[in-house]
């Protein structure tokens, strides 16, 4: 009797002794993982949030590292990380308006050819430098506009220079529509599009300011 009475004493203290055990390896759990997200780089950890901008890790990163002259993970937090994608969105809109410019001041004279098919070319000459003109307005607006951008979140300063990054995404798929093929654009046209497009998710996640 004394035995079954000692017994049913000690299962409460057992099953107390249990739940102590459960919830500091539960505690322990969440310290670690706090701890090792704490650890990742800022990148990472920017990069992983992005999700609802329909942005993947992946994308974030090729396109924040493309440039070995900037140390994408050598950024030290959040802001370090949305300060470099503003600026990298700028110096890629200067790349893709200058060789835009340059596309323009080499594009050589239509072949000699008979009258048709000499039109025929000239015309499709025309129509190519045309868009090439239409687009190069497009990134006259847009690098001051992003190099004012990239000096603002570099500060700290975020309203304006979303706005800035959002209507930046649709300069390279103007200059697309203009010229009928991305194909007859330098490459610098897409890289850009793809650079502003992480570069508004970047900002955009960024807390208000």
């Amino acid at each position: 009797m004394a035995s079954a009475s000692a017994s049913a004493s000690s299962s409460p203290t057992l099953a107390a002794a249990l739940l102590v055990l459960l919830l500091s390896s539960s505690a322990g759990a969440r310290e670690a993982a706090a701890a090792a997200a704490s650890a990742a780089p800022a990148l990472d950890q920017v990069c992983g949030r992005l999700g609802s901008y329909y942005v993947t890790p992946a994308l974030c990163a090729s396109a924040l590292c493309a440039d070995p002259s900037a140390p994408c993970r050598a950024a030290r937090d959040a802001r370090a990380v949305a300060a470099l994608a503003a600026r990298l969105a700028a110096d890629n809109a200067t790349a893709a308006r200058d060789s835009i410019e340059a596309v323009l001041s080499s594009s050589p004279s239509p072949p000699s050819a008979g009258p048709a098919s000499a039109a025929a070319a000239g015309n499709s000459s025309a129509a190519a430098a045309a868009a090439a003109r239409s687009c190069l307005q497009l990134y006259a607006g847009a690098v001051p506009a992003l190099r004012w951008a990239a000096r603002a979140v570099a500060a700290g300063r975020y309203r304006g220079a979303r706005e800035v990054l959002q209507a930046a995404q649709y300069v390279a798929a103007g200059c697309e529509g203009m010229a009928g093929d991305a194909a007859a654009l330098p490459r610098e046209n897409g890289g850009f599009g793809d650079m502003a497009f992480v570069a508004h998710a970047v900002v955009a996640s960024m807390p208000a300011d």
